[in-house]
């Protein structure tokens, strides 16, 4: 095993940014060196200066410094793991099993000498589990020969990763077995045949004549520990180390009471993409869904921001007048659009954030802040302002908006009507 690297002195967030490359608050592309990025890379999730300076600000308002954060949409865990760093307790809500199970193992704290025992183990046990059982429920194009000659891993590969699945589900230690299993995650994508971005997952080019092998999952799982335990051993030391992590449906498990400072988040976009798509590999190699039903459940908790399943789209009223009009040009464009729900799924959206809204307005502290990094939409030349919306939203349901800031843009996809970029915004709300 290789000799890992300790530090023991106390990290803060600008050990945690060390030795990065520069970069915009709103993205963490470009930034490999970053603790705890390389575990998954998340090339949209904006950077941990945000959380820093949303911090000030609130703080600045509040007249003391923060003590709570809350983000309903967990993601890659930046909110959470930065408030930490920053002294104050984090709670972060996330949908996606495999994503709640690595921020919590990025926020957890370990024994580094019983966590190195049980890596032992685990790749002893590894090497004599063997498995005909792979991805019980998984689409057919998941291991050779796949589907009309396509399919996403080899069987050896396919046999490699199942083997190590079983093992890490047999560690006893409860959170080591949630590190190595998410650990395991990001290896699957690197053996696999495909590539997966923001946008979905398509096949590498060559794919045919570039195949992984056995040995290349044991030793990008081996570089990956290593990573992840020299991340763990560096920054163990941070100002909090307590967290709460929610599990499961944002629009239920939102708190509607309580004393947070402040809440940063980036819920997912009205754009018809159903971003359980992105983890999808992730999700079936390492035993979070089983069946194709397990697959629709997780799908049905997400807002409703995409039309990928056939799902109620009735909303009650919402605050906007921005929407009605919106929702009435869609409407005339329906029988153009690629998929005639689209106009009910942009209204049952903006109702899905409402009711967020509106609990986060009763669980936040008054002058306390919500910060939401949105994009907009477009369908059929009708534009869909996001940050425009909800502030009406939120004005409506008690908040008084400070600032509505360009962030970054992005390229609208095909089924939103051409590449010309689509803003997205920071919003920032107090609560009044």
């Amino acid at each position: 095993m290789p000799r890992l690297l300790i530090e023991t002195r106390t990290a803060t967030l600008e050990d945690w940014l060390e030795g990065r490359a520069p970069t915009h608050l709103s993205t963490n592309a470009g930034t490999p060196l970053v603790a705890f990025q390389a575990w998954r890379a998340f090339k949209e999730a904006f950077a941990p200066e945000l959380i820093a300076q949303a911090f000030e600000e609130t703080g600045d308002a509040l007249g003391r410094p923060v003590k709570s954060s809350i983000d309903p949409f967990g993601g890659s865990g930046t909110t959470a793991l930065a408030s930490q760093f920053l002294g104050a307790a984090p709670t972060t809500i996330e949908v996606n099993p495999y994503l709640a199970d690595l921020i919590e193992a990025k926020l957890a704290t370990y024994n580094a000498a019983k966590l190195l025992d049980d890596y032992g183990d685990l790749l002893k046990r590894a090497d004599n589990t063997t498995t005909d059982t792979m991805f019980p429920g998984a689409p057919i194009t998941f291991v050779a020969p796949g589907k009309d000659g396509r399919y996403i891993f080899s069987l050896e590969v396919a046999r490699r990763l199942a083997g190590l699945r079983d093992a890490i589900m047999a560690v006893r230690n409860r959170s080591h077995r949630r590190l190595f299993r998410v650990l395991l995650a990001p290896v699957s994508l690197a053996v696999s045949n495909v590539v997966v971005s923001g946008k979905g997952r398509r096949y590498r080019r060559h794919w045919e004549d570039r195949q992984a092998s056995a040995d290349d999952v044991i030793s990008l799982f081996d570089a990956a520990f290593v990573q992840a335990v020299y991340d763990i051993q560096r920054f163990r030391n941070r100002r909090h180390l307590g967290y709460d992590l929610l599990r499961g449906d944002a629009r239920v498990l939102t708190p509607s009471t309580g004393e947070y400072d402040v809440a940063i988040f980036s819920p997912p976009y009205p754009n018809s993409f159903d971003y359980t798509d992105v983890y999808n590999v992730e999700l079936w190699v390492c035993g979070y869904l089983d069946s194709g039903i397990a697959n629709r459940k997780l799908r049905l908790q997400t807002l409703r921001s995409h039309v990928q399943i056939k799902r109620d789209y009735d909303v009650g009223g919402v605050n906007s007048h921005t929407l009605k009009r919106v929702a009435n040009e869609l409407d005339q464009v329906r029988e153009h659009l690629w998929n005639a729900t689209i106009p009910d799924m942009v209204t049952a959206y903006f109702g899905d954030m409402q009711t967020i809204m509106r609990r986060l307005h009763g669980s936040l502290v008054r002058k306390g802040r919500a910060y939401l990094v949105v994009g907009d939409s477009r369908y059929h030349g009708v534009q869909v302002p996001v940050a425009e919306i909800l502030a009406e939203i939120a004005k409506s349901i008690g908040f008084r908006k400070l600032a509505d800031e360009p962030f970054r843009s992005m390229r609208a996809s095909p089924q939103q009507g051409g590449r010309q970029e689509l803003l997205e915004t920071l919003l920032t709300l107090e609560r009044s």
